[in-house]
């Protein structure tokens, strides 16, 4: 897992992949903190081009999660 954005709207575990292609073992360390902290939304960021969600974690293209940003909005999972 690289971050963790913990604020009042949201606690998200984010994982980032410079692969084309999301792989069931990319989801290991998301699933692991997890476990410790059920209450996090797991988000995996890569370059594929497809939204999936895979073992209740949703995978998003990294473009499609920066373009979705805005200043003074919190994260939302349709992101």
């Amino acid at each position: 897992m690289d971050f963790v954005l913990y604020g009042e709207a949201a606690f998200w575990a984010v994982e980032v992949k410079n692969a084309r292609d999301v792989k069931r073992e990319d989801l290991r360390g998301l699933k692991a903190f997890r476990q410790d902290y059920p209450e996090c939304e797991p988000l995996l960021l890569y370059r594929g081009r497809d939204r999936l969600r895979m073992d209740d974690v949703l995978c998003l293209p990294v473009e499609d999660f920066l373009r979705g940003l805005e200043p003074g909005c919190g994260l939302t999972a349709g992101t």
